[in-house]
């Protein structure tokens, strides 16, 4: 039996029965890497070597009678991970030979779960794109279509996922990185609740791995399947154990609803900003559909949604507001010049870029005060709902795109160009607030790449948009290997 594309809970139901060992699974998922990584380029760090010792000392623990989550499965890690004894450079050439000699909280929670590491995973340069490639390590194709993105900036692990390279993986996300790579590549992925999830060591080099409260910043987990995600979040969630962990254990509430005619559900495929492709809004359908088909009450229009372009302007500001934090002075001074001559009434999302850019602590302040607002509105929302369905961004995985200046580039939505990072929008409604999204497949497009749209759901209640995740996949058929 060829193993590389089941999933999680499969490996270790055969695990468990003797069917196969761990030093068989890791054994056929390097050789798939060795054989077809060459044109998908998705493990630019592999550690083989230690992952054999790990297979191996996961078999002698099973044989011993121990059982962990995780034991004996392979998996791979997005290379913003700290991992002792391999590089940790986030694309940057400058770090080629940073080497940390200390794991990441998350890759030491993989590691005690009994996952057995296969490597490190591409990322864009500075996780700063919605692709993955960089001068050191190369670009990851699209499984689908190796002219196209798959994705950033957990582009690396969301194809790895696709072509069978491990059964999960681990990536992080502020503009969608675990969510869009998951939509382009045809797999799931779940943006925790902000603060969730411990992110001690993913952080860029030469940093150190110090246990700060990110704002925006998520890490997460991704996978085949729903189930698989949440059996991976188990592992991961909880806070980290030199600050919070101190005093808090985490509980996180069951999911709402068990059945699919129980969920209420808000669908939402326009947004002010910017249109949705027609592939994209098939696949917010096909999603509609199956959730009316199963008995769900879904909504197309609330008075309740927070407006949604002030919340994409809130995103905006929040997340450029600390771009320019390590500018030299004289180009942050020109920034400050180019944002005092914009008209004031200049509402465009390029506005917001800039003005964000340029944001004193005061403005700052004032953001996050509405973005409470935007949080208590989301609290209203879900005492009548249960989780939103919308696009994770505007289309399908678009062609490489390698010019430098991201601010110049366009992204084409059914014949029409936009500014790049206007796509973000829907990435940051749940993003901004904190909430928990969930990434699903949904269907091919008319070219036959993967459409997904996210399941967002209320603050610290990961369970409820995991499991309608998973009750959305039985009905559309899921995880697809690439043809």
């Amino acid at each position: 039996m060829e193993w590389n594309l089941q999933t999680a809970e499969a490996l270790a139901a055969a695990l468990r029965a003797g069917e196969v060992t761990s030093v068989e699974l890791t054994d056929e998922a390097i050789a798939r890497i060795e054989r077809d990584d060459k044109v998908i380029n998705a493990i630019c760090v592999p550690d083989f070597d230690r992952a054999r010792a790990a297979a191996r000392d996961a078999d002698r623990a099973r044989s011993r009678g121990e059982e962990r989550p995780l034991l004996g499965i392979p998996v791979t890690v997005k290379e913003s991970y700290n991992i002792a004894g391999l590089p940790t450079t986030w694309g940057m050439p400058q770090y080629r030979d940073y080497v940390p000699t200390e794991d990441a909280v998350q890759v030491t929670r993989l590691r005690a779960a009994g996952a057995v590491v296969l490597g490190k995973t591409n990322v864009p340069l500075g996780l700063q794109d919605l692709q993955s490639f960089n001068e050191l390590y190369g670009t990851t194709n699209n499984p689908w279509d190796h002219a196209r993105t798959s994705g950033g900036s957990s582009g690396g692990s969301a194809a790895a996922l696709a072509s069978g390279f491990g059964a999960l993986s681990i990536g992080s996300d502020i503009g969608g990185s675990l969510r869009t790579p998951a939509h382009f590549c045809g797999v799931h992925a779940h943006k925790p609740t902000l603060g969730l999830v411990a992110n001690r060591g993913m952080v860029p080099p030469p940093a150190p791995a110090l246990p700060v409260d990110l704002d925006l910043a998520v890490v997460g987990p991704m996978a085949r399947t729903a189930r698989d995600l949440t059996l991976l979040l188990d592992v991961m969630a909880g806070p980290d154990p030199l600050t919070l962990g101190v005093a808090h254990d985490l509980t996180l509430p069951p999911a709402r609803h068990q059945r699919l005619s129980d969920f209420r559900v808000l669908v939402l495929d326009e947004h002010p900003f910017i249109p949705t492709g027609s592939a994209v809004r098939a696949g917010v359908k096909r999603v509609a559909d199956s959730l009316v088909d199963g008995g769900a009450h879904v909504e197309r229009h609330t008075p309740l949604l927070p407006d949604l372009a002030e919340a994409a302007t809130l995103y905006t500001h929040l997340l450029f507001s600390g771009s320019t934090a390590r500018f030299p002075v004289e180009a942050y001074e020109q920034l400050r010049a180019r944002a005092a001559g914009l008209s004031a009434d200049d509402r465009s999302l390029d506005a917001a870029r800039l003005r964000g850019m340029v944001f004193s602590h005061r403005d700052w302040i004032e953001a996050n005060d509405r973005r409470e607002l935007h949080r208590h509105g989301w609290r209203q929302l879900f005492a009548e709902f249960d989780a939103v369905v919308c696009p994770i961004t505007p289309t399908p995985a678009f062609p490489h795109d390698h010019n430098p200046d991201l601010l110049e580039r366009r992204i084409d939505i059914d014949g029409f160009e936009y500014p790049f990072f206007d796509q973000l929008v829907w990435a940051g409604l749940a993003t901004m607030p904190g909430l928990p999204a969930t990434a699903i497949p949904a269907g091919l497009s008319p070219d036959g790449l993967p459409v997904g749209v996210q399941l967002i759901g209320p603050m610290f209640e990961d369970r409820t948009p995991l499991r309608l995740a998973e009750l959305l996949e039985q009905r559309l058929g899921g995880f697809q290997a690439p043809k």
